[in-house]
């Protein structure tokens, strides 16, 4: 007979707390103006935006996707260990540099175009390929995974996901045996996103993780969150999102995953290479160059909380990085 031992993050679907329950416990917002280069410390309260769910919801009712959702809930992610943040809390506190460094860009990312969008897979492939992002999410079974969220700046939230496991991914792009690191860029188009005019950042966003990264199966790309098409600020329509490493890890709106031999320079690196790392997996006991990460602040609740190394996902992932004792492996 075969005997399924639970992992140790599972729970009956039943005990998930429910959407209605999140939304009855909306409280202020809490943001700062300026993301990982610009400020630490806490957050600061900001009032609320009461039609920010409400352009969630149109966004996601002209999603040509829309009929894949809700998708059903993977049990094995079905708790992350902290109550999910309130929706509207998430959709109104966002790192999405490429419209501005403050937290409040919901209504600049109003502005990304959701259709026409393709993805381009090149590289160290079988075939270079270009897809249109409706045929690429459809070429996969989505399912919902509740995951935490550690930013790099000492806060956190827990969100449900829709989406599929990066491995999919890989499997569907047929990478060489050469291949070694998946590398993702979002958009450029400065006159969509006015962070991009700055010439002080290389744009596009690219970012970058081994094969062995991208195979976990905790690795996931993103379509949808809230049980619906992702908001615009989420990173629409297709983002990653690595629960173990800090946030600036999990690139949004991909228009390109490449398959390399070499490892890419990835955004923060070259920005500050100092503070941002490649590999940025989330540890308490290294600070950052101007705070500590032992503490974060859960937004929504307004705990403050020990932070846990890998974010609490290390017996799943801690195994990639034996043997690599001399790398900056939690910058």
């Amino acid at each position: 007979m075969l005997i399924k031992s639970p992992r140790r993050w599972e729970i009956a679907e039943n005990q998930v707390t429910s959407e209605d329950h999140w939304l009855d416990r909306r409280r202020l917002v809490k943001a700062i103006a300026a993301g990982p280069v610009l400020a630490a410390g806490w957050p600061a309260v900001a009032p609320a935006a009461p039609d920010v769910v409400e352009l969630a919801r149109e966004q996601a009712a002209g999603d040509p996707t829309g009929d894949l959702y809700p998708a059903a809930l993977n049990p094995a992610f079905a708790d992350a260990g902290r109550e999910v943040t309130v929706e509207e809390e998430n959709l109104t506190y966002n790192n999405f540099y490429e419209f501005g460094s403050f937290k409040q860009i919901w209504q600049r990312a109003a502005d990304l175009p959701r259709r026409p969008w393709s993805v381009t897979i090149d590289g160290l492939v079988e075939e270079t390929r270009t897809i249109d992002i409706d045929t690429l999410i459809r070429s996969f079974s989505l399912e919902e995974r509740i995951y935490r969220h550690r930013c790099v700046e000492a806060w956190s939230m827990v969100v449900p996901w829709t989406g599929f496991t990066m491995r999919d991914l890989v499997d569907f792009a047929r990478p060489l045996g050469s291949a070694r690191y998946v590398v993702m860029q979002t958009f450029h188009d400065p006159d969509v996103a006015p962070g991009q005019a700055g010439s002080w950042y290389p744009w596009p966003y690219t970012e970058g993780v081994t094969i062995e990264e991208a195979t976990n199966d905790l690795a996931f790309m993103v379509t949808g969150a809230y049980g619906q098409p992702m908001a615009n600020q989420f990173g629409v329509p297709l983002r990653l999102h690595l629960p173990w490493k800090y946030g600036f890890k999990s690139v949004k709106s991909i228009v390109r995953v490449s398959f390399t031999e070499e490892r890419p320079l990835t955004f923060w690196e070259e920005v500050a290479s100092a503070e941002y790392g490649f590999w940025a997996n989330v540890n308490p006991e290294v600070p950052h160059r101007r705070w500590s990460q032992a503490m974060e602040r859960v937004l929504g609740t307004g705990e403050t909380v020990p932070t846990e190394i890998y974010n609490g996902y290390g017996a799943e992932v801690a195994s990639l990085y034996t043997g690599l004792e001399g790398e900056p492996l939690f910058m």
